[in-house]
């Protein structure tokens, strides 16, 4: 079904999804929230120990970089993402409900998690999301040769499916749908992987600084 290619990309994304349907099989059977706490941090070193084994068949995380003018625009996509997050939330645009995050226990933060959280988000995410959605999954709806699929190549099949899909991922699916398409679209007009990672890690980044600062642990 897959080349071989495709299974560094595929499996840390499988491995994050296979942790929330262990977080929620475990509420569903009656854990409780603080039990499942450090839930979240062994999802993300298992995801960034896959990242690390496979990086050096990530060949589109290599050089050339990022040039100024590049990131630049990464970034305000990536702020441009992060206020129709925080905007596009009527009962309407959500999917199911979000249990979120919240850090506290006993009235206190617990920093080190918040700090785990934070990190988890805005770097190992945006690398893992943009390896399966961006970089294997919609060159491979182009063509299951996907390695050879340049990203300006690709057409409106597999941007509209993996934006839809990458919405319905998400319990805000309509801002996830947004988020998708603007990353999609750096992705195809740079033809680089780095800007959809770059604009990714700054909403994922900023959204948790906003938390934080708000007490909005539903986001999260």
């Amino acid at each position: 079904m897959f080349e071989r290619a495709a299974w560094p990309r595929v499996l840390p994304f499988a491995a994050y999804l296979t942790f929330i349907a262990i977080a929620d099989l475990l509420d569903w059977l009656g854990v409780s929230a603080g039990q499942l706490r450090w839930l979240y941090p062994f999802k993300i070193a298992v995801v960034l120990a896959l990242l690390l084994a496979f990086r050096r068949h990530y060949d589109e995380l290599g050089p050339p970089f990022l040039n100024r003018g590049a990131a630049a625009k990464a970034v305000a996509a990536g702020i441009v993402v992060l206020l129709l997050w925080i905007n596009l939330n009527a009962d309407w645009m959500k999917v199911g409900t979000s249990a979120g995050f919240d850090p506290a226990r006993d009235g206190k933060i617990d920093w080190l998690l918040v700090t785990v959280r934070l990190a988890g988000a805005a770097l190992v995410v945006p690398v893992m999301e943009e390896l399966f959605w961006r970089s294997y999954l919609m060159r491979w709806l182009e063509s299951a040769h996907f390695q050879q699929v340049a990203p300006a190549r690709l057409g409106w099949k597999p941007f509209v499916v993996t934006v839809v899909l990458f919405g319905f991922e998400h319990n805000l699916w309509l801002a996830g749908i947004v988020a998708g398409a603007v990353y999609s679209l750096l992705y195809m007009r740079s033809g680089s992987l780095w800007p959809p990672v770059l604009a990714h890690g700054v909403t994922n980044g900023l959204l948790g600084v906003w938390i934080i600062s708000t007490g909005n642990w539903t986001y999260w």
